[in-house]
């Protein structure tokens, strides 16, 4: 498609020279180009366009699935069907402000709307099918995967090494999801690397849609190495883990930290002297995590919420027990997203930053409980999740042995030199 949309352009371009006169050669080829393209464009989401009327537009602050519609004369009991019967398909309340959507209607004088299609993200999308018997159903855009390799040598940070070689900013999260048990991403040093190979996805072969999964990386912190390979632990629930090149498994019981890329504002300190109270000494039993107000908050680990409530200085707060042993909490919520008796899994959005309660800025109190009382997490030795069962282990050595020689051979780009760094520093 895209490369009869060049023919296309060059042609236009090319026609559009009033002073130069087209060669019925070229009128031809211009006619025949028009007709690849016009049958290209006319095929979206399993639809000839031409068969309807198209509106495309976007979700705006007050839309509603109902209302829109309502007026592209839908009849009521159509949109009740779809609102009750496929909420598990399209769930009406959930549609966003800004996503696209298209709209084909009928191309008589009434011009009812026909079908919804609801475009999720850059992939995948929804069809609400108002034709004779409602229906509803998703689908997605054909993707191709081009796998790459990336690396970097920190010299700030994990985000500004990756932006450095245009790698798509997703790409730092993933990468510290991978490593959040293992390595403490607010203490990492100049110097350090990393590698990685992942999956970049094109939509109609140009049209980039985004970074898929890590699917194997090392990363140098402090000297360590450390490589991580993406493997199907359990292929019942089709749970993949990251482990080692010894099948130890990287991810631990918990996160190192309930918040992404913040900074630790206050430690865990029982001498701490607080302003807020006069400069007297209060116990501070939690580690403070500050971020900007609608960062999401995490759970750092599996869990039953047995608190979500607001109280005192705490503010709005969230409360989990993992398991007999250990709890967690966080506090100064601006909103939290989930309710007392819900089971929440580890990286789970459970509230976002606020202020609420006793606070002199947004962040998140971080509190850890071990046998019912509480204790520094920072300083736990937190255990481990299970390696990767033995029977499985000679199949993980052979499929991961080509992934070390790809991650071993990928070089590093070059550093500038001391002076070349001063250089960089004087022309800014």
């Amino acid at each position: 498609m895209n490369k009869y949309w060049g023919i296309f352009i060059l042609i236009v371009v090319f026609a559009s020279c009033k002073d130069k006169k087209l060669s019925e050669p070229v009128k031809k080829e211009i006619a025949e180009v028009t007709k690849v393209v016009q049958k290209v464009t006319a095929k979206q989401f399993g639809f000839n366009l031409d068969d309807f009327k198209v509106k495309i537009d976007t979700v705006k602050y007050g839309d509603s699935f109902g209302e829109l519609m309502l007026q592209h004369k839908v009849d009521y009991p159509k949109i009740a069907k779809i609102s009750q019967e496929y909420r598990d398909t399209f769930d009406v309340r959930r549609i966003r402000v800004g996503k696209p959507y298209m709209i084909l209607q009928s191309k008589d004088t009434s011009g009812t709307a026909q079908v919804f299609i609801y475009e999720n993200d850059a992939i995948n999308y929804t069809v609400v099918d108002l034709r004779d018997s409602v229906t509803a159903y998703k689908d997605k855009r054909k993707v191709k995967y081009v796998e790459r390799e990336a690396s970097g040598i920190i010299e700030t940070s994990l985000s500004e090494a990756i932006l450095d070689q245009g790698i798509d900013y997703n790409v730092t999260n993933n990468l510290s999801e991978v490593y959040a048990w293992t390595i403490d991403f607010f203490r990492l040093q100049k110097g350090d690397k990393f590698k990685v190979i992942y999956k970049e996805k094109y939509i109609n072969d140009s049209i980039y849609a985004g970074a898929g999964p890590i699917e194997s990386a090392y990363f140098e912190h402090n000297g360590k190495p450390i490589y991580a390979f993406a493997y199907e632990n359990d292929s019942l629930k089709r749970i993949v883990d990251y482990f080692d090149e010894e099948a130890n498994n990287l991810r631990r019981t918990f996160l190192r930290a309930p918040v992404q890329f913040s900074r630790i504002s206050s430690r865990y300190n029982l001498k701490r002297r607080i302003r807020y109270y006069g400069n007297r000494i209060r116990p501070h039993r939690g580690t403070d995590y500050a971020a900007p107000v609608g960062t999401p908050i995490l759970a750092t680990a599996d869990g039953t919420v047995t608190e979500s409530t607001r109280r005192g200085g705490n503010g709005k707060y969230v409360k989990i027990r993992h398991n007999g042993k250990y709890s967690t909490q966080y506090l100064h919520m601006k909103k939290q997203k989930v309710k007392r008796g819900e089971f929440v899994r580890q990286g789970d959005v459970i509230g976002w930053i606020g202020m609420t309660g006793n606070t002199s800025g947004p962040h998140v109190c971080y509190r850890f409980w071990r046998n019912g009382r509480q204790v520094d997490p920072l300083r736990e030795e937190l255990p481990q999740a299970e390696p990767l069962a033995e029977p499985l282990r000679p199949d993980y050595f052979a499929y991961i042995a080509p992934k070390r020689i790809q991650l071993d051979c990928i070089e590093y780009p070059e550093r500038p030199t001391e002076d070349e760094g001063e250089l960089l520093t004087l022309n800014q």
